[in-house]
């Protein structure tokens, strides 16, 4: 990122201040990621443990599935999803609160023994298969977040910061070249005057 800049003093100032900006901010973008990064890891363990689970939960389903021929479907279905958020970081992500399940009033006598046990597994099933796309999904917005932060972690660190500290020592030096030279030219100004006065003192005598 190329940096524009002047060689005077207005422009020095707003390069040391653009400066002090981002190595002011730079600690807590830094603290952000590391956040960020520490979520990101809990959320993918989460993530994996809930995948764990919901192939286990599939193979508990398959182990009855010779039963699940007298089961009908329709006795259970997922009413609704109760979902809040909360911010991580900064970042605001889906929270999920709670599920309510919907059933079907059916015969306790007429149906097998074994329905109510049904019942609970599917309930199981639906919760473990909803709470493992809830935490892809936090997953995927807090890695999003990290990433961004990351880029800008390195901008600040790797671009910006050493390319305001370098515009601020080429305008330094510039001005005190500038200083030197106005300073050597002024010496030569009063040795050629001295040089004069003498001459003309000498030119009276």
């Amino acid at each position: 990122m190329a940096i524009k800049f002047q060689y005077n003093k207005t422009s020095l100032q707003q390069l040391e201040k653009q400066l002090k900006v981002r190595e002011r901010s730079l600690p807590t973008i830094k603290s952000k990621e590391s956040a960020l990064r520490m979520e990101v890891k809990r959320i993918r363990d989460e993530v994996v443990r809930l995948e764990l689970q919901l192939e286990e939960e599939i193979k508990n389903y398959d182990n009855m599935l010779s039963l699940w021929k007298e089961f009908s479907p329709e006795l259970i279905n997922v009413k609704d999803v109760s979902i809040s958020t909360r911010k991580i970081a900064g970042v605001v992500i889906p929270i999920l609160d709670q599920i309510e399940f919907e059933i079907k009033q059916f015969s306790l006598f007429n149906s097998p023994a074994w329905f109510l046990d049904g019942i609970d597994l599917l309930k199981q099933l639906a919760k473990t298969g909803i709470e493992t796309e809830f935490a892809e999904v936090k997953l995927e917005l807090l890695e999003h977040a990290r990433k961004k932060t990351t880029q800008k972690v390195n901008l600040f660190e790797k671009v910006q910061i050493p390319g305001y500290q370098d515009a601020i020592r080429k305008v330094k030096r510039f001005m005190e070249d500038e200083e030197s030279l106005s300073k050597s030219s002024q010496k030569i100004m009063r040795a050629n005057q001295e040089k004069r006065k003498v001459k003309e003192k000498e030119a009276e005598s």
